[in-house]
């Protein structure tokens, strides 16, 4: 308990607290001049510390614009070609020269060796009269008289060559394949026979599918649906290489 005195209400001057010296590293100054000897320029806060201008050396008015060359006598570029002076008034022309060429002779002579010139073929496409080339209609039938029209290219007859050669090597393994005995052909009723069950089980498995809930909410009907769809998906491909194909063989091994 803090006992009443009248000393109590003097004003106190409050004792600043003693600090802890600071607390320095002594590798401080090792860091510091590691630092500075691996500093670069530009790569410090700011731009490099550089001479900075002469004060007296300011950018002054009009001291940017692009220099203009000297000013030079223009020159025309064919001044050495110069033409030829105007006649004078006392010098006068040659008169009286006079040919002894018929020009109406000549001119008869040369329109009657002269071909006719063809007219240039166009047409009219418009009530206005707007006449175009017909040439470049596409209305001639210039394709029809090609040397080559109707003919088979010559790329088609290389392709038909190439498949008939390649199906006589086809034919060659297959026969030896069929004399020893390695491969068996399926007869015209076996295939239809296998081309009718296909058919069949993807008539009754489209039927189920129909069947259906429109709504696959839960896993076991989306697994079955999408099951379904794969079985018909392979019979249809199925059903299409057996009908691609007229002759079929099946190998022992398979």
């Amino acid at each position: 308990m803090v006992e009443e005195s009248i000393y109590n209400l003097l004003p106190t001057v409050a004792q600043p607290e003693a600090k802890n010296a600071r607390y320095v590293s002594v590798f401080h100054d090792a860091v510091k001049d590691e630092l500075k000897q691996k500093k670069s320029t530009s790569k410090t806060m700011g731009p490099s510390k550089v001479q900075p201008n002469d004060p007296q050396t300011f950018t002054k008015k009009r001291s940017k614009e692009p220099a203009l060359p000297e000013k030079t006598q223009f020159v025309r570029p064919n001044a050495d070609q110069k033409k030829p002076a105007v006649p004078k008034i006392d010098e006068k022309p040659v008169m009286g020269l006079k040919s002894n060429k018929n020009f109406i002779n000549t001119n008869a002579v040369e329109n009657i060796m002269s071909v006719a010139k063809k007219p240039q073929p166009k047409y009219v496409d418009t009530p206005g009269g707007t006449t175009n080339n017909l040439e470049d209609s596409g209305l001639v039938p210039k394709f029809v008289r090609k040397d080559n029209y109707g003919k088979v290219p010559k790329y088609l007859e290389t392709r038909k060559q190439q498949m008939e050669e390649h199906q006589r090597s086809y034919d060659e393994y297959i026969q030896q394949r069929l004399e020893r005995g390695a491969l068996n052909q399926i007869s015209a009723g076996e295939r239809q026979n296998i081309l009718d069950g296909l058919k069949k089980n993807w008539e009754e498995l489209h039927l189920q599918y129909q069947g259906l809930s429109v709504v696959t909410d839960t896993a076991p009907k989306k697994a079955r649906k999408e099951r379904m769809e794969a079985e018909m998906r392979q019979l249809e491909k199925d059903i299409e290489t057996i009908e691609k194909h007229k002759i079929i063989y099946v190998t022992d091994n398979f």
